[in-house]
Formats: structure tokens, C-alpha cells, sequence
């Protein structure tokens, strides 16, 4: 079958440029040479071939529409590109091909290219990635309305209600999940998966900036200077806002835009930078610290037009994701020589390798985010392992050692060899030796449960140590397996 772009159609899944090379839509000569036959001749090609041309030529401007998409079934743009497509189907349908094999194929390959758009759209609106990202969007949704929206809507100022840090925590659940979501290289799936997870990651930052500025002593009284009483206004305007701002963000207001809300907040900037504050220090800094605010809730407002942008969602070429990869390369260097040779002395790089990362800019962008800290992971998870095996190494016990103390150091030996069989693993869920080494560490936790410190301090700290070990081990061996992709 022909693609759009003059290659068999794929279903969508090959990696889009960044910008360079955009889908062909100019005219271009149809793909179905000139036709003359026995009942002929016909000038130049068939009627039924220049029908077909014109319908190629409709599918060239669809497609890349179609491959793009990256909504619901139940959303307008899926409803005018199925209606659009089948439009065209009927089309190619209607064409009459005379009998003749030569306008079969023709027509045929026509509607198998609709079809397999047809196909593409559905797939992807429908895709279990898809709906679970609609699943998490909504319960985000639910948690902000009820924390958030709700109260304010009701005629609750944000002040009078406090965002929990219950709610908080919550979000950033949803972030964390959002940004696991699989989507198997398919364009669609993760533009959908970016759009959501920015909007959920820039409501987080304004709920963590509630809370941090929670106990400021604000508002000021009106007695305080002339221009208190207009700055208290603003700042109850403010609040407003921010209301507004976490509904228009999570899909919780059909009514305003981010473009109306960004003017309001420009404008109220320009109104406090026109009062006249030089006289009164205290008064100064308030002022400040609502221009601060505002600031913070106008670098959200760019969010509607997020997404569109291949560069943001399709990360294969960007920058920090090949410094981040560049750096886990490094790590698998240096855990292959941990592991065939016992090498120690690789703390201080791999310290380096964590500052480097650190520095990694993920500009905002949840999936770098979620790259850069599964790298962090790998990289701890490395040097646990080397000092585990260095203080195994070091260990020379007393007589005088309490027996409990001595089994958690037996443990801490089997967990060591189980974390270089973890750290090699390259494997997937399904495996055996997967589900050998989950069974495996299990038994170690419940080695230490069965641990009696018998009051010694030393033991109760050290089977602490050990169980969070385990347990770091057990989520290591889970993240390599978990198939997440950019």
C-alpha cells in the first residue's frame, strides 16, 4: 500500500523529524500512470485515474492531520477527520473501473490507503495508552476540583482553604504515573502523553508555590500606606486567578482561555508598577512579592498551543536526552567492569556522573524529567552496590557479636550477590529469572522481618538499613523492567 509520502503506510510509526522535513502537501503528479485501452483513446490519463489523483491528493493534506492526531473519539477533530476520510472512501467507491484490472488496482489501492488512515485514527483514539492517559487526566481532575475549583467556585476565597499537602503529593502521583505510561514509539500516543503531563506538572508548581507561601503575613493593613488598599485588591484578584488558572490547565473551565487570563495578569502588573511605593519599605516588598506571584502564574499561561511542537513530545534528538543518555552510556561501561572484574574505585566518577545529571536543564519538560531521574537511579543504584561490597569486603566481626546483628549481615552478603545479578539483568517481566529474582529478594525481607534485635540499638538500625536495600533493590529490578520509553 502507498503511504502519503510515497512508502508503504506504516501505521504511523516511524520517528518524525524535528522540524526539517515536514510532510509533503504541495501538488504533486498522482501516482497512477496514463491509462489508454481498447475503448479509448482518452487524452492524457483514464477519468477514473484523475478522480483517484484528486482523491491522492486529499489524502496527502489528511494524512499528516490523521498522524498527528492525538485525541478522543469523542473529541470534534476526530469527528471532522472520520467524517473527512469517509467522505473519501465513499469517493473511491463511486469511481467505476470499467472491469478493467489496471483501475481495480488502482481503486483498490486508494481505499486500502483511506482505510488504513481510517484504521490509524481509530487505533490510536482507542489505544489502551491512550485511555489510560484519559484516566489519569480525570482523576487529576476530580482531586482539583474538589481541593481547588470547587471551593472557589463556591465563593470560598483560596485563602479561606488551605491546599493541603495531601493534595500536593496526590498530584504528583498522577504526574508520576502519567509519565510511565507506555506509548510504543507512537507519535500520537506520546504527544497525548506530554500535553497531559504538562498541564498536571504546571499545576503542581503552582500548588507547591501556594504552600511554601501559605504563612506569608499577607495582606497588609490598609493603614499601613495609601497604596496598601489597591495592592490588597490585586492580591484577593490574584487568588482568583490562580483558581482560574489550575481550571483552565486540568480542562475544568470551557468558558475563558489562557490568552484572556494572561491579559488580566499583565494588567495587573502594569497597574501595581504605577503605584508610587518609594517611601515605605515594608510596602515594597509586598508589592514585590505580588508581582513575584503573578509572574509565577503567567509563565504557566503558554501551555495551550504545548504540544504541537514535534521537538517536545519526540525527544530522540533533543539535547539534554542525549546528554542523559550519553551519561547512562558511561554507567553500563562502568557496571560491566564492576561486574566481570569486581573493579572498586569508581565512586568518585560515578559522584560526578550524579553533579552532571544534576545539571542537566530539563526545560520544564516532564519526560526529561523522568529521564533524568531514572538515570540518577541507575547511577545510585551502582554505587549502593559498591559500598555494600566494599563494607562486605571490610567487615571483620568481633566474638562479641550479637547473633541477630550477624544475621542481618548475612542477609546484607545475599543481597549483595543479588543486586550484581539485578544490576545485569536484561530482561523483561515475563522472563523466569525475573520472576526468580523478585521471589528471591522477597525472602530476604522476610528474612530480616523474622529478625530478633533483642533490644540491641546497633541491629535495629542495621536490619532498618537492610530492608530499605532490599526494598531500593526490588524497585531498581521493577524500573529496568517497565518498558518506558521517551
Amino acid at each position: 500500500m502507498f503511504s502519503l509520502f510515497r512508502k508503504p503506510f506504516d501505521g504511523g510509526k516511524r520517528t518524525m523529524d524535528h522540524g526539517s522535513q515536514q510532510p509533503q502537501t504541495q501538488h504533486m503528479p498522482g501516482p497512477f500512470p496514463g491509462y489508454t485501452g481498447p475503448q479509448g483513446p482518452y487524452p492524457g490519463q483514464h477519468p477514473a485515474l484523475l478522480r483517484l489523483d484528486e482523491v491522492q491528493r486529499e489524502i496527502v493534506t489528511l494524512g499528516p492531520q490523521v498522524c498527528s492526531y492525538s485525541g478522543l473519539q469523542s473529541d470534534r477533530e476526530y469527528k471532522r477527520l472520520e467524517r473527512e476520510l469517509t467522505r473519501l472512501l465513499l469517493e473511491v467507491d463511486k469511481v467505476e473501473t470499467e472491469g478493467r484490472p489496471e483501475l481495480q488496482q488502482a481503486r483498490k489501492c486508494a481505499a486500502g490507503e483511506v482505510e488504513g488512515l481510517l484504521r490509524y485514527l481509530e487505533g490510536n483514539a482507542t489505544h489502551p495508552s491512550r485511555l489510560a492517559i484519559e484516566e489519569l487526566t480525570q482523576e487529576a481532575q476530580s482531586l482539583l476540583n474538589e481541593g481547588v475549583v470547587g471551593p472557589f467556585r463556591q465563593g470560598q476565597a483560596q485563602d479561606a482553604f488551605e491546599i493541603s499537602e495531601e493534595l500536593v503529593e496526590a498530584v504528583q502521583d498522577v504526574a508520576m504515573r502519567l509519565a510511565q505510561v507506555k506509548t510504543g514509539g507512537s507519535v500520537p500516543l506520546r504527544k497525548a502523553r506530554y500535553k497531559a503531563l504538562t498541564r498536571v506538572c504546571a499545576v503542581q508548581e503552582i500548588l507547591e508555590g501556594r504552600v511554601r507561601t501559605h504563612t506569608l503575613a499577607l495582606p497588609l493593613s490598609d493603614d499601613t500606606h495609601e497604596a496598601v488598599q489597591r495592592i490588597n485588591q490585586v492580591m484577593a484578584q490574584v487568588s482568583g486567578a490562580r483558581c482560574q488558572e489550575v481550571a483552565l490547565l486540568i480542562g475544568l473551565s470551557g468558558r475563558d482561555s489562557c490568552a484572556h487570563l494572561a491579559r488580566i495578569l499583565t494588567e495587573l502588573l502594569v497597574e501595581l508598577d504605577a503605584l508610587d511605593v518609594s517611601s515605605n519599605a515594608a510596602v515594597r516588598n509586598y508589592r514585590k512579592q505580588v508581582v513575584e506571584e503573578i509572574n509565577g502564574l503567567l509563565k504557566h499561561l503558554d501551555l495551550e498551543g504545548e504540544g504541537e511542537d514535534t521537538r517536545r513530545y519526540d525527544l530522540a534528538q533533543n539535547d539534554s536526552i542525549r546528554e542523559i543518555e550519553a551519561i547512562r552510556g558511561r554507567v553500563s561501561v562502568l557496571r560491566e567492569e564492576v561486574l566481570r572484574h569486581g573493579a572498586a574505585g569508581h565512586g568518585t566518577e560515578l559522584q560526578g556522573l550524579l553533579t552532571h545529571l544534576d545539571q542537566v536543564d530539563t526545560g520544564r519538560n516532564p519526560c526529561i524529567r523522568e529521564a533524568r531521574r531514572r538515570a540518577v537511579l541507575e547511577v545510585q543504584a551502582l554505587i549502593t552496590f559498591l559500598d555494600l561490597w566494599e563494607a562486605l569486603g571490610r567487615r571483620n566481626p568481633g566474638p562479641d557479636e550479637p547473633l541477630p546483628h550477624a544475621a542481618v549481615w548475612r542477609v546484607l552478603a545475599s543481597l549483595c550477590d543479588l543486586q550484581a545479578q539485578v544490576l545485569g539483568f536484561d530482561g523483561k517481566r515475563a522472563d523466569k529469572s525475573y520472576m526468580v529474582l523478585e521471589e528471591l529478594l522477597t525472602k530476604q525481607l522476610l528474612a530480616l522481618d523474622a529478625v530478633d534485635p533483642q533490644g540491641d540499638q546497633g541491629t535495629k538500625i542495621a536490619r532498618k538499613q537492610a530492608v530499605k536495600h532490599a526494598q531500593n533493590i526490588l524497585s531498581y529490578l521493577d524500573m529496568k523492567t517497565d518498558e518506558w520509553e521517551y
